[in-house]
């Protein structure tokens, strides 16, 4: 196969550095010859369309950007938003990285596809005033903000999600599948959130149990409005109680469980054993969709449960068997685009097809690369529920 001559070597150890790996690591995540890469590297000769396309991928990048002169502009090529991600985890793996540059170009993506609408009816993000020191106070207002009843109705991670995006934010989900969408399993990171005065981004890992996801979209929601800027969450910080991850653990708890539903819990039906705390809150889990752990933080918060109870139901969580995350059916593939981006951005690229601002084929790209049948599975969907 012929080979591609005047490969920007200088761009491709750019790449290595931004993403902290060696030339090394490089060469055997994608099975390069070692003698072919440096001949490469030293001008001498260049490598098949098909290897360079693999860097490209493998640094979601384009083939075009490894074949422009001169050095890279990183101010250019990255975002503040994205800056300040990779500061908070500088070891992010390549994959990782270009999932965060992909929500980044999706987002701007839906502002493009609003402005050619020109629908002033989407929700803007115009977040209320919180007041300072009090998380209490500000997680009751961003309850009433987002429409959260006063009252312990039943709750999900799809109404959580809805009542998010009805303020202006779009909200993500990684896919259970391999692919540009998803969050390996083996990866601790659970969420991350983009903020941006006009459009913010959240998006949550897909885990199991389902009522993990709401935790996790709550406390990027804390992010954005508490700190005004964004953020990449791994599993520690999720059991930080210090600086601005303690402060958003402490605001998704209070804005999913506030101090008023616990009223409806009676200490007097409190098991002895820990082991039993699923079967005695079981009923407030499911209709709060939040995790046994978050109501015993809310009963711990206002003193009904003693440090130790709380310290010792951990500990025997320990012991259990991880949860395993459902993959789904692939059956519903036209649905998936929903689960991922969320009800408005489908909407939004649909009503742009139907302006004729896109063609079909664009369509199916921006919607998670769907085919053609599925699109109008898609399409039948949506009209079904009108």
């Amino acid at each position: 196969m012929e080979r591609i001559r005047g490969i920007n070597a200088r761009r491709i150890e750019w790449c290595c550095d931004d993403s902290g790996i060696t030339i090394e690591d490089l060469i055997i995540d994608l099975s390069i010859s070692s003698k072919v890469f440096d001949k490469m590297m030293a001008g001498e000769d260049g490598l098949t369309f098909n290897k360079l396309k693999e860097i490209a991928d493998y640094f979601g990048r384009g083939v075009m950007f490894f074949l422009e002169r001169g050095p890279v502009d990183a101010e250019r090529v990255h975002s503040p938003q994205f800056r300040t991600i990779a500061g908070q985890k500088p070891k992010l793996s390549p994959k990782l990285r270009g999932l965060v540059e992909r929500v980044e170009r999706q987002r701007d993506l839906y502002l493009s596809l609003l402005e050619d609408l020109g629908d002033e009816d989407m929700p803007r993000f115009i977040p209320p005033r919180l007041p300072a020191n009090d998380l209490n106070k500000s997680a009751g207002i961003i309850r009433k903000w987002l429409g959260l009843s006063e009252h312990s109705e039943r709750n999900d991670f799809e109404s959580y999600r809805k009542a998010v995006e009805a303020k202006g934010l779009l909200v993500f989900r990684s896919n259970g599948y391999p692919g540009k969408w998803q969050i390996a399993k083996d990866i601790p990171v659970l969420g991350f959130s983009l903020y941006d005065h006009r459009y913010p981004v959240i998006f949550v890992k897909k885990t199991n149990p389902e009522c993990r996801q709401s935790f996790t979209l709550m406390h990027e929601l804390g992010h954005l409005l508490l700190h005004k800027t964004s953020f990449i969450d791994d599993e520690r910080d999720f059991a930080s109680d210090r600086g601005n991850e303690g402060e958003a653990n402490d605001f998704a708890g209070r804005l999913l469980v506030p101090d008023s539903f616990l009223e409806c819990i009676r200490d007097s039906d409190k098991p002895e054993h820990v082991s039993e705390y699923g079967n005695w809150l079981s009923k407030e889990r499911v209709l709060w969709g939040v995790s046994v752990d978050v109501i015993l933080l809310a009963l711990k918060r206002v003193g009904r449960l003693s440090e130790q109870k709380y310290n010792a139901y951990k500990k025997w969580c320990e012991g259990l068997p991880e949860s395993q995350s459902d993959g789904g059916s692939r059956e519903w593939r036209h649905r998936e685009p929903t689960h991922i981006f969320g009800d408005n951005f489908v909407r939004t690229v649909l009503e742009a097809y139907y302006a004729g601002h896109i063609t079909l084929s664009k369509t199916g790209k921006y919607l998670d690369n769907l085919k053609i049948k599925d699109l109008h599975k898609l399409e039948d969907y949506y009209e079904a529920r009108l």
